[in-house]
């Protein structure tokens, strides 16, 4: 045997065997669990994982232990905090967000990655399908960019005047959800504005422009607009722009509607992914699963603020009427 090869199957078995001994002598597994959101923020996916854990024997504290890292908003964060829970050897890594899971995976290609929410990880490079993941990622796809064209219909359902749209996003993180929208609203004829935002003070000047040019606004959801909801929807209620966002936690804090997977109800089937793994099933073998469960949720209450009138059969085929 040439001695580089010797050496390479030395540092090989060194990238394994570290984390069996270790497996062997903790107590408890011990799940890194990292949001680029605030605790806040990702409150109820959390808890959503958490409880669906326990359902399955995984209670924290007691027969696994969660470490927990936060982005608040800033994914430039993400390599360093990954790098932080790969130092620590925990035994599965939970995270979402493209920059999140493309931290995870540079880190490490041993410690299973498992990802709640992915616009389309087979075009990110995460995973090789999502039949057969291969290496150590899989998860949950959004399927995002698919789900752009449906959002925009609801926009001009609602906005039968519809001729202009503007499109808010940081664009390294949603890349394919605002090439989507932006196609969907081609399609239909509409006028385009790209928002590109990539820190929390751009979003104020952003307004400024939009409030003339723009008879609405997509919102794509990135931790950045997530941890800045409430703040992105107020400008828009002073700017009189209905706004569309992905997820329902964005209605609650004053967005006109919104339509996109159930966030818990994905945290909930990611517990399901880690619950395999940590008894012996290898992330290559898991496919990658779609979701399930979508919600339609408009608030009545902003609605009337910007004198928007419903269409009956829009609040009729709502899962959610926030008043």
């Amino acid at each position: 045997m040439k001695r580089r090869d010797f050496m390479a199957g030395i540092a090989g078995a060194a990238s394994v065997w570290p984390r069996t001994a270790r497996a062997q002598r903790r107590p408890k597994p011990l799940i890194g669990f990292f949001s680029p959101n605030s605790p806040l923020i990702a409150r109820p996916w959390t808890a959503a994982f958490v409880d669906r854990l326990s359902e399955l024997g995984w209670v924290e504290d007691r027969t696994v232990a969660i470490v927990y890292r936060w982005g608040e908003g800033r994914t430039e964060h993400a390599a360093n905090i990954v790098a932080e829970l790969v130092g620590l050897q925990v035994d599965v890594i939970v995270t979402h967000g493209a920059p999140s899971i493309a931290a995870a995976k540079e880190a490490t290609s041993v410690i299973p990655v498992v990802f709640a929410v992915a616009t389309d990880p087979v075009d990110s490079g995460f995973v090789a399908s999502l039949a057969r993941p291969g290496g150590n990622v899989t998860g949950l796809s959004l399927q995002g960019s698919d789900l752009a064209g449906k959002r925009v219909e609801l926009l001009r359902e609602i906005l039968p005047g519809l001729r202009r749209l503007a499109i808010m996003g940081e664009p390294g993180t949603v890349r394919l959800e605002m090439a989507g929208a932006e196609a969907a609203a081609r399609a239909f004829g509409l006028e385009i504005a790209i928002s590109n935002i990539h820190r929390a003070e751009e979003i104020a000047p952003a307004f400024v422009a939009l409030s003339s040019q723009c008879d609405a606004l997509y919102v794509c959801a990135t931790p950045l607009v997530n941890t800045h909801r409430a703040e992105i929807n107020a400008l828009a209620l002073a700017a009189r722009l209905p706004t569309l966002h992905g997820f329902r936690e964005a209605v609650e804090a004053g967005a006109l509607i919104s339509y996109g997977p159930n966030f818990p109800d994905l945290f909930r089937r990611t517990a399901d992914f880690v619950d395999k793994i940590l008894r012996g099933s290898k992330p290559a073998d898991l496919p990658v699963e779609q979701p399930v469960k979508f919600d339609l949720v408009v608030n009545v209450k902003t609605a009337q603020a910007l004198g928007v009138a419903i269409p009956p059969t829009l609040l009729v085929r709502a899962d959610e009427v926030i008043e």
